[in-house]
């Protein structure tokens, strides 16, 4: 059985290699569920965007970081965009 990610574990996509911490989790009306994978800054310190990926498409690769939850308000700039809802 695969382990089931959660926020704040380390995942790769089957499909494209795309690395990175699942930083957040959205499901759709039509079942859809998906992460968003954040990855490290790049080779100049630049932070990177993260990447909405289908769950069905995730390996687990470890347990990432630990997770402190509190309540922060506000949208992430990582969040889905396309849908027609506005995060601004």
């Amino acid at each position: 059985m695969e382990k089931e990610i959660q926020i704040g574990n380390r995942a790769k996509c089957r499909v494209s290699g795309f690395v990175g911490i699942a930083i957040a989790r959205v499901e759709y009306l039509n079942g859809c569920v998906q992460m968003c994978l954040k990855p490290k800054v790049d080779k100049d310190g630049k932070e990177q965007e993260g990447l909405y990926v289908d769950i069905g498409q995730l390996d687990y690769v470890d347990a990432g970081i630990a997770v402190t939850k509190k309540k922060t308000g506000g949208p992430s700039k990582d969040a889905p965009s396309g849908n027609g809802y506005s995060t601004a």
